[in-house]
C-alpha cells in the first residue's frame, strides 16, 4: 500500500495488475497477501498511529465481498486534509520562505481583528497564522508534503509552537517597529509587543452640586490626584546615567513560555515576562519613582459643568488622566455628578414638579399664587372653578436640555384644594345658604 499525493486530497491506493491469471495455488496465495496488508492496515490503525483509526480502515479495507480484488483493477480509500495551507496563503506548492512570509505579512493586515471587524475575521487570522507556522518552517514544511495535518500529529508537533497566533503576529512584525510599521495601524492594542507602549489609565472624580447649579451649570475648580511622568528620569523608569541591559529571563522578549504535559499533549502558555515587565530589558531603578516612570501629584482644573446635568451624569476631561509609561498617551478624567436635591422642586427628567395648595374658596373664585421656581418666584393664576389635582403647566420654567441651553423643560404645578375640617357658625350658615342656592338653580333647571 502507498500513500499518494493528489492536489489538496490523500490518496492511499492498494492495486492489483489485471494481467496476473488467478489460479487456485495463486489464489491461495492472494488471500495469504491479503492477510499481510491486512496486519499491516491493522498496524496503521494501531492506537499508537495518528493516521486512522482501526475501525475506520476496517470500513474502508474490510467492506464485504462486493469488494474484492477480482472485480476491480484496485480499491482506493481518499482522506482529506482539513484545509490546504498553500491555497490560505495564496501560494504554489514550491514556493519560497520570502515568497511565504510575504503572502502571510499581506494577509495577517487585512484579517487582523483590531482592524477588520467583519464576522469570521479572527478565524480567518488564525487559519492564515496556523499555514505560515506550519510553512516557515523547513522539517513541518517537509512532512506537511508528505503525509499532511496528520504527519504533523503524528510526529508529536502539533500545528506550531505559538499557542496564541497573535504572539506569531508580533513576533513576525517586531523588527518593523511593532505595528507602527503597518502604515497607521499603531492603535491595535495590548497583544504583549516589548517595545509598545502603554497607555496610562483613567482616573475619576466625584463632584456634588446642589440642584440650581446642576440646572443652569457652573464652573468648578476641582483639585485632583493622578499619576504623572517623572522628571528626574522622563519617564524611563531607569536611574539617569545608566543603560537598560537586556532581560536574563525572557532574553529580551518581554514573554516567557510555560510547558505542561498532560495527557493530551504539551500545553504552552505565553505569559509575560514578571522580572522585566514585557519591556526585554532590566535597568538600575530610577531613585525618585523607583523604576515605575511615573510619580503621584496633585493637580488644580479648572472644570466647567453644562446647564441640564443630573446625578449619574460623566464629564470627561481628555489626557487629564494618569500618565502612560514608554511613551504611552496619557488616561482621561471622568467626573461623576452628584447632585443634592431641592427640598420643594422635584426633578423629572427636564420637567420640575411643584405642588402648591389653595382653599376651596380660591378654587371656585379663581385667585393669583407666588410660585418658587428655578428663577425665583413667579405669579400663577389659579383659574376660577379648578378642580382638585389640577396640573397647571408654568412653560419653559424647567431644565435647559443638556447641551441645549436654548431649549427648556416645563415646570408642572399640581394643585390641591383644602377643605376645612371645622367651620364658624357665621361661615356654615354661609355655606347651607350656598347650598340651598344651588339646590334652587337645580330645580329650576330640571
Amino acid at each position: 500500500m502507498a500513500i499518494i499525493p493528489s492536489g489538496s486530497t490523500w490518496v492511499a491506493q492498494w492495486g492489483i495488475r489485471p494481467q496476473t491469471m488467478l489460479r487456485p495455488c495463486a489464489m491461495n496465495k492472494m488471500l495469504t497477501s491479503q492477510c499481510c496488508v491486512t496486519s499491516k492496515i491493522g498496524y496503521l490503525g494501531a492506537p499508537s498511529s495518528s493516521f486512522f483509526s482501526r475501525d475506520s480502515l476496517n470500513a474502508l479495507f474490510c467492506a464485504g465481498p462486493s469488494q474484492t480484488s477480482h472485480r476491480s483493477r484496485g480499491a482506493r480509500f481518499i482522506v482529506r486534509a482539513d484545509s490546504d495551507f498553500y491555497s490560505v496563503l495564496g501560494v504554489s506548492r514550491n514556493a519560497s520562505k520570502s515568497e511565504i512570509k510575504s503572502a502571510y505579512r499581506k494577509l495577517a493586515r487585512s484579517f487582523h481583528p483590531d482592524v477588520n471587524k467583519e464576522p469570521g475575521a479572527e478565524t480567518k487570522f488564525k487559519e492564515i497564522s496556523n499555514a505560515y507556522e506550519v510553512l516557515s518552517d523547513d522539517e513541518k514544511r517537509s512532512l506537511y508534503d508528505k503525509y499532511g495535518e496528520a504527519g504533523l500529529k503524528g510526529a508529536g508537533m502539533g500545528t506550531g509552537d505559538f499557542s496564541n497566533p497573535f504572539d506569531l503576529f508580533e513576533s513576525l512584525f517586531e523588527g518593523m517597529g511593532g505595528m507602527g510599521g503597518m502604515g497607521g495601524m499603531g492603535g491595535m492594542g495590548g497583544r504583549g509587543s516589548r517595545s509598545r507602549a502603554v497607555d496610562g489609565q483613567d482616573e475619576y472624580y466625584n463632584l456634588v452640586l446642589n440642584f440650581k447649579e446642576a440646572v443652569f451649570g457652573v464652573e468648578k475648580e476641582i483639585e485632583i490626584s493622578r499619576l504623572e511622568s517623572c522628571g528626574t528620569c522622563n519617564g524611563s523608569g531607569a536611574k539617569p546615567g545608566t543603560k537598560p541591559s537586556r532581560c536574563s529571563t525572557c532574553g529580551g522578549q518581554g514573554q516567557v513560555v510555560q510547558s505542561a504535559r498532560t495527557p493530551l499533549g504539551v500545553f504552552q502558555q505565553v505569559m509575560t515576562c514578571s522580572s522585566c515587565g514585557g519591556s526585554g530589558e532590566t535597568s538600575i531603578p530610577c531613585n525618585t519613582c523607583s523604576g515605575d516612570g511615573r510619580v503621584r501629584r496633585t493637580k488644580r482644573i479648572s472644570l466647567k459643568v453644562p446647564a441640564g446635568v443630573d446625578s449619574g451624569s460623566r464629564l470627561r476631561v481628555r489626557n487629564e488622566g494618569n500618565a502612560g509609561r514608554r511613551g504611552g498617551s496619557p488616561g482621561d478624567l471622568f467626573v461623576i455628578i452628584e447632585v443634592i436635591p431641592d427640598p420643594v422642586l422635584k426633578r423629572d427628567d427636564t420637567n420640575i414638579l411643584y405642588t402648591c395648595k389653595v382653599s376651596y374658596i380660591d378654587a371656585i373664585l379663581g385667585t393669583t399664587l407666588k410660585v418658587p421656581t428655578v428663577d425665583g418666584m413667579v405669579d400663577l393664576k389659579i383659574p376660577a372653578g379648578t378642580q382638585p389635582n389640577t396640573t397647571l403647566v408654568m412653560a419653559k420654567k424647567g431644565v435647559p436640555l443638556l447641551n441645549k441651553s436654548n431649549m427648556r423643560g416645563d415646570q408642572l404645578v399640581r394643585v390641591q384644594v383644602e377643605i376645612p375640617k371645622r367651620l364658624s357658625n357665621d361661615e356654615k350658615k354661609l355655606i347651607e345658604e350656598l347650598a340651598s342656592l344651588s339646590k334652587g338653580k337645580a330645580t329650576s333647571r330640571r
